[in-house]
């Protein structure tokens, strides 16, 4: 390429092309210095302008969509965990209830009346008695008594029996269940439902309750107004058999079986026998 300066110094210079490309790295003839390509804004790692042209535009954060807790699992935890602290804690009373002596649980019964510490005279057995015999407290729960006993092999009897034949019963470990004669039939269904067919448990009408329901054992004494109470179930599971203070193979069959409140003394031998041991 050669140049022509014609006119001196002042003169631009003509450039003529030589029909070559510029080298790599040189501008263009006639490209002003420090002039831009089209495009080179857009380069890779170029900031991009606002459109208010006051800086690069700072990259948009990603929005964080909250998502509602799953309650199900959260639920069922609570559930099982529930139930595993119920299970340990009625094992715990459980055990804590086994360790107790049934004398022990008998006075937890609420309401029970136990003559064996408020009495302890009364309480002793084996004084047989032949005849009527009057007892202080009524229904007796203990005392003198007939040799002959009630039979108490679950027995139901609709009508008064003898105080003297019911007391040598409560010796041997039974559980008397007494009520008032006008005691809604609902009621006595129900109290029969608990003592039929209950080895060392009887049931009988007995008159002047002054409340609806008594239940007694030896040298333990309870009354309750409805036969729905728990304390029921509570007072012939703890103190059925453990009562006794013959030992708990005390003979409950062979007994008299008659209704009637006058004590009979001719029985047969084998209602007087000593209980086996």
């Amino acid at each position: 390429m050669s140049i022509s300066t014609p006119g001196g110094p002042e003169r631009r210079p003509t450039v003529v092309s030589t029909g070559k490309k510029p080298a790599a790295g040189r501008p263009a003839s006639g490209a002003k210095p420090g002039a831009a390509k089209p495009g080179a804004a857009k380069s890779a790692g170029a900031p991009r302008q606002t459109s208010g042209g006051k800086g690069p535009r700072k990259p948009i954060a990603p929005v964080k969509v909250s998502q509602g807790r799953s309650w199900g699992p959260i639920a069922l935890f609570v559930a099982v965990g529930v139930l595993a602290v119920s299970i340990i804690g009625y094992g715990a009373y459980a055990a804590f209830q086994g360790s107790k002596s049934w004398e022990q649980r008998a006075s937890d019964i609420d309401g029970i009346v136990d003559f064996r510490e408020k009495d302890p005279k009364l309480v002793q057995g084996g004084q047989h008695q032949q005849g009527a015999i009057k007892y202080d407290v009524l229904p007796p729960v203990a005392g003198p008594h007939n040799p002959a006993w009630q039979n108490c092999m679950g027995d139901v009897y609709d009508a008064p029996i003898a105080n003297e034949h019911a007391v040598h019963s409560l010796e041997h470990g039974t559980v008397w269940v007494t009520y008032r004669p006008d005691l809604p039939a609902d009621q006595v269904s129900k109290l029969r439902s608990k003592v039929q067919g209950v080895e060392k448990a009887m049931l009988s009408p007995f008159e002047g309750l002054d409340k609806p329901i008594s239940l007694q054992a030896w040298g333990y004494q309870l009354k309750v107004d409805d036969a729905d109470d728990s304390r029921i179930d509570e007072f012939i599971k703890t103190l059925r058999v453990n009562a006794s203070v013959e030992g708990p193979n005390a003979n409950c069959g062979q007994g008299i079986t008659a209704t009637g409140t006058a004590p009979r003394d001719n029985v047969p031998q084998q209602q007087q026998q000593p209980p086996t041991q």
